[in-house]
């Protein structure tokens, strides 16, 4: 199925608050679950479910919802997750995917990380203007959400509960797949010139599978 036909689902309007449900979850959905925040029934919430995994946006497989295992524990249920696939239409074609992996090749050979880095701070505070650095962490993460990173609260464990602000989506996952090194220093650098460096909110680096390489966190939890 070409990319536009499999977005095209997504014009229904049931059908994508649902993915857009599932996608912010992070985690795996039930069709209840999922019909309840929609606001829809079980049997449509399942058929625009299967429809959107059909259509490969999203990821389906089966568990027990109940936590139990062994007789009397239910049958397992079905679960969505979005797809790891990306899709994306441009009108005229366009390839902006290849010159921006030809581009990461060209500057991790000739070792020009310093210079990237440099210049994405530069552009990320270019895209702040001359607003103030984000003064707190809901500051930053509307500033993130309005670039992709899906950003979401987790709360650290150890004393005091510190809150880290952890982002689902990578605007630069194809490239950093291939270039990590030069691509999350690039997107780290990037994100303090937005957030402010001098501000109340620190980014740095802890990479985890599936999520972008950058955290965010109150620089006043990490004060000595």
């Amino acid at each position: 199925m070409k990319d536009i036909d499999a977005i095209a689902v997504l014009q229904d309007p049931v059908r994508r608050r649902l993915y857009e449900y599932v996608v912010a979850q992070g985690r795996e959905v039930g069709r209840n679950e999922a019909a309840e925040a929609a606001g829809v029934a079980r049997t449509l919430a399942a058929h625009h479910l299967d429809k959107l995994t059909q259509v490969g946006l999203l990821e389906s497989g089966s568990r027990r919802l109940t936590g139990r295992s062994g007789p009397g524990a239910g049958r397992p249920a079905k679960v969505y997750t979005r797809a790891r696939v990306e899709r994306s239409v441009s009108l005229p074609a366009r390839d902006y995917r290849t010159a921006a992996e030809l581009l990461a090749e060209a500057a991790e050979q000739a070792g020009l990380d310093a210079v990237l880095c440099a210049a994405a701070r530069r552009r990320g505070e270019g895209l702040r203007g001359s607003a103030a650095p984000c003064g707190g962490l809901e500051e930053a993460m509307e500033a993130l959400a309005v670039r992709g990173y899906e950003p979401h609260v987790e709360a650290a464990g150890g004393e005091g509960g510190v809150s880290v602000v952890r982002m689902r989506n990578c605007p630069f996952h194809a490239v950093a797949e291939r270039f990590p090194p030069l691509v999350c220093g690039m997107n780290l650098a990037l994100l303090e010139g937005l957030i402010g460096a001098d501000g109340p909110v620190r980014a740095r680096m802890d990479a985890r599978p599936g999520e972008c390489c950058v955290v965010l966190e109150d620089s006043k939890n990490n004060e000595h």
